[in-house]
């Protein structure tokens, strides 16, 4: 019994808080942004790169690297979207 009078005269003192954005959260938002669409830039980069460097090699007769590069492009791409959807998540 006084324990559940000290627990009301205790919850009585604490307000609710009202919640409020972290002082630099805009920043690091516009910085995620930006590392975003670096990501996305690379990667499409990185398939580029790798498909003409594959007709290339197609086209010379020479070895056969780029079946790897291409993979390589394509499983990193895999992995850079997953981790944007699972920080989504999170943040979102």
């Amino acid at each position: 019994m006084i324990i559940a009078a000290l627990h009301d005269t205790l919850l009585a003192q604490v307000g609710n808080p009202t919640p409020e954005t972290p002082p630099a959260a805009d920043k690091l938002m516009k910085l995620v942004r930006y590392f975003t669409w670096f990501v996305l830039l690379s990667g499409v980069l990185a398939i580029t790169y790798a498909g003409g460097h594959f007709a290339w090699e197609k086209w010379t007769g020479g070895g056969s690297q780029s079946p790897k590069m291409v993979a390589g492009a394509m499983i990193g791409g895999i992995v850079a979207t997953s981790a944007g959807t699972i920080m989504n998540a999170v943040i979102g």
